[in-house]
C-alpha cells in the first residue's frame, strides 16, 4: 500500500467536504414512514426504561395505523458503556438483546405480533430487526 494520496482521492475528498449535506442527528429519536410502508424507531442513545416504554408505544401506535411491518434499530452494542459496570451482564443490557425479550414477556404486546425476523444487511443486520404486527380488525 503506498504513503502517497492520489490527484483522484484529493479531488473525491474536496468534493465530499464541499458539499453542504445536513447528516442526521443519531440522538434523536428516529421514527419515519418510509414508502416501503415500513415504520421505523431508532433507540440509538436510549436507556433500556426508555427504549422499552418508547418501543411499547410504538407497536401500539403502529398496529393502531393498520402498518404491518415495523423496523426497530437497536444497533449492536459496540459502543454501550455496559462492560465497565462488573455488576451487570454485558449482553442482556444491551438493547439489541433486551429489547426483543421485553416484547417477547409482554404478553399485551405479543398479541399484537406475528413474527420477528433479523433485519437485512441494508436495513441494519445484527442492529435491527422487523416485527410483523397481526392485522388490525378495528382498522
Amino acid at each position: 500500500m503506498s504513503d502517497q494520496i492520489s490527484d483522484k482521492d484529493k479531488k473525491d475528498w474536496q468534493n465530499f467536504i464541499s458539499k453542504k449535506e445536513r447528516l442526521p442527528n443519531k440522538d434523536e429519536i428516529y421514527i419515519k414512514n418510509d414508502v416501503s410502508g415500513i415504520s421505523e424507531i431508532d433507540l440509538h442513545g436510549f436507556t433500556l426504561d426508555e427504549a422499552n416504554k418508547e418501543i411499547k408505544k410504538f407497536i401500539i401506535e403502529n398496529f393502531n395505523k393498520g402498518i404491518n411491518k415495523i423496523r426497530i434499530v437497536t444497533g449492536k452494542g459496540l459502543h454501550s458503556n455496559n462492560e465497565k459496570n462488573p455488576f451487570m451482564s454485558k449482553d442482556l443490557s444491551i438493547l439489541r438483546y433486551s429489547v426483543p425479550d421485553y416484547i417477547k414477556k409482554n404478553e399485551d404486546l405479543m398479541n399484537l405480533i406475528i413474527n420477528f425476523k433479523e433485519a437485512s444487511i441494508e436495513d441494519g443486520g445484527e442492529g435491527a430487526f422487523y416485527i410483523y404486527l397481526k392485522k388490525n380488525i378495528n382498522k
